[in-house]
C-alpha cells in the first residue's frame, strides 16, 4: 500500500510542471522586493512570488530616515524622491502655543539623514517589486504558494497556484518569507504568537483638503493622543491626507452601523486634529478597518528558511517603523542566506545573530510603542527636555537609528530611567494604565475589511 501511494506521488509530481531555483521568496512587499533584489544582484536564480497584482492597497504610508541609506544601496532612491512627500520629522500634539512639539530629524545626534519621505503605498510597492524584476529577479504576480514542504535543508518544495487557475511546484535551495501578515511559514510551523503586552487595531480613510502644518513642518506626519489611543495625520502627493485612529481593541468593539460615521465620530474626540480636517473631503467615502496588530514569531528561520519583515513580527505603526524594519530586516536576511548557501556551517550562527539584532530593535521601538498612551510618556512628549541630550536621543529612535550608534542607544537606556523615576511621582496612574493595556492585549478584534485581515 505505501509503496502505490509512493508511486502515485511520484507519477503526480512527474506530471506536475518542478522548475528549480536558489532562492524562492514569497511575498512582492518592501521586505520581499529588497530580499529579490538583492539575491539576485549575487548571482543566485531568484522565483519571487506575490499573490496579488500591483498595485495593491496597503496601509503605512511614512517611512522613516534611515530608509534612505537602503534606498540609496537598492539604487531607487530617485524613485522614492520623485514619488514621495518630503517629510522633515514628526509631531505631536502639546500644550503650547502652537499646540504641538516638532521632532526635526534634523537634530538627530546619529549618523541618520535629516529627512524621510511619505509615499503611496500601492505605488511604493509596484516600484521596488519592478525593480526587483529589473535586477534580475523572476518576480511573477498572480502566484500564490499553497503549500512548502522542506525535505532537507537544501530542497524545499513549494505548491504553487496561479489566478488564472494553473498550477506547478518549485524546488528551491532557501526560502525567504516575506508574506507580510499572512505570515504563511510561521503560521505553518506553528511559530506565530500574539503579543501579550500590547494589542491595538485601526480605522482610518484618505482625505482631501485637510490643513496641512504650516512652513516647514508642512511635510510632517501628526500624532495626537485621545481617550483610547492615538491618531495620525499623514500628508501624501496631490494635496491628499491620510488620517486615521489607532484603537485599543475594546473601542472599535463598540463600532456599529457606517464605518463611515464612526471614523468621524472618532477623528472629533481630537479637537486639535478635527480642527484641521473638518472641512476636507473624505476620498470615494471609504474607510478602511484592521486589526489583528502586535505579534512575532517564537524564531526567524533555520536550515533552509528566513523570516522577514510582518512574516517574522508586527509591530504598532505609531513610529512608523514596519517598512524599515522589514527592508533592513531584509538587506540583513540576504547577506544571511548568501553566507548559508556558500558556507553552510554557519548558517545557525548567523540566523542567531541576524535574529538577536532584529529582535533588540523591535525592543527599543516596543519600550515607546507600549507606554506611548500613558500618562507619564504623555507628559515626556508634551514637554520634552534635552537634558544630556535625551530628546535628541529620541528623535535618532523616531528616525529609526537604533541599531548601530553606541552614543543613541546609551540615551535610550538613559531615557529609561528617566522614564521610571517619573513613574513612580505618579505611580497608581501608571500602575492603572499598565493593567488596562494588558487586559486590552488580550482582546481579540475581529472585523477588519483591508485585505490584510482574515475575517
Amino acid at each position: 500500500m505505501a509503496e502505490q501511494q509512493a508511486e502515485q506521488q511520484a507519477e503526480q509530481q512527474a506530471e506536475q510542471q518542478v522548475e528549480q531555483c536558489d532562492v524562492v521568496v514569497i511575498g512582492g512587499g518592501p521586505g520581499g522586493s529588497t530580499a529579490a533584489t538583492l539575491l539576485a544582484r549575487k548571482g543566485y536564480k531568484v522565483i519571487a512570488l506575490e499573490k496579488a497584482h500591483h498595485p495593491r492597497f496597503h496601509i503605512g504610508e511614512s517611512l522613516l530616515p534611515m530608509n534612505l541609506p537602503v534606498f540609496e544601496r537598492l539604487g531607487v532612491l530617485d524613485k522614492v524622491r520623485a514619488m514621495g512627500v518630503f517629510k522633515p520629522g514628526a509631531d505631536f500634539e502639546a500644550d503650547n502655543e502652537r499646540g504641538y512639539n516638532t521632532y526635526a530629524f534634523a537634530r538627530a545626534i546619529g549618523q541618520s539623514p535629516p529627512h524621510a519621505f511619505q509615499v503611496w503605498r500601492q505605488d511604493f510597492d509596484r516600484m521596488l517589486y519592478d525593480h526587483a524584476r529589473e535586477s534580475g529577479a523572476d518576480a511573477r504576480e498572480g502566484h500564490e504558494v499553497v503549500q512548502v514542504e522542506q525535505r532537507g535543508a537544501r530542497e524545499s518544495w513549494l505548491d504553487v497556484k496561479t489566478d488564472q487557475g494553473d498550477s506547478y511546484a518549485i524546488q528551491a535551495r532557501y526560502v525567504v518569507d516575506a508574506s507580510g501578515r499572512d505570515a504563511l511559514l510561521a503560521s505553518k510551523k506553528k511559530l506565530r504568537r500574539k503579543n501579550g503586552q500590547h494589542q491595538s487595531a485601526a480605522i482610518f480613510g484618505h482625505f482631501r483638503g485637510a490643513e496641512t502644518r504650516a512652513g516647514e513642518d508642512a511635510g510632517n506626519i501628526s500624532i495626537y493622543s485621545f481617550g483610547y489611543g492615538w491618531m495620525w495625520m499623514i500628508p501624501l502627493p496631490d494635496g491628499v491626507m491620510s488620517v486615521g485612529a489607532v484603537c485599543r481593541p475594546e473601542y472599535l468593539k463598540q463600532r456599529k452601523g457606517r464605518s463611515v460615521d464612526f471614523l468621524l465620530d472618532t477623528l472629533k474626540l481630537s479637537p486639535a486634529l478635527w480642527q484641521r480636517v473638518q472641512h476636507a473631503e473624505l476620498i470615494d467615502n471609504e474607510v478602511r478597518v484592521t486589526g489583528n496588530y502586535s505579534y512575532d514569531s517564537t524564531c526567524m528561520g533555520g536550515p533552509g528558511w528566513i523570516l522577514v519583515g510582518d512574516a517574522f513580527a508586527f509591530l504598532d505603526p505609531v513610529f512608523s517603523s514596519g517598512v524599515y524594519l522589514a527592508m533592513s530586516g531584509a538587506e540583513q536576511a540576504a547577506e544571511v542566506v548568501d553566507q548559508a548557501l556558500r558556507e553552510p556551517s554557519r548558517e545557525l550562527s548567523l540566523l542567531r545573530k541576524l535574529e538577536k539584532r532584529q529582535r533588540a530593535g523591535m525592543a527599543r521601538f516596543s519600550f515607546f510603542i507600549y507606554r506611548f498612551n500613558g500618562p507619564v510618556m504623555q507628559q515626556m512628549f508634551r514637554q520634552p527636555r534635552n537634558t544630556w541630550q535625551l530628546e535628541q536621543g529620541v528623535i535618532s529612535m523616531l528616525a529609526g537609528d537604533l541599531f548601530d550608534t553606541p552614543k543613541v542607544l546609551w540615551r535610550l537606556q538613559l531615557f529609561k530611567l528617566v522614564y521610571a523615576i517619573c513613574g513612580l511621582r505618579d505611580w497608581r496612574r501608571w500602575r492603572d494604565e499598565h493593567r488596562y493595556r494588558l487586559a486590552q492585549a488580550r482582546l481579540r478584534f475581529t472585523g477588519g475589511t483591508t485585505p490584510l485581515d482574515r475575517e
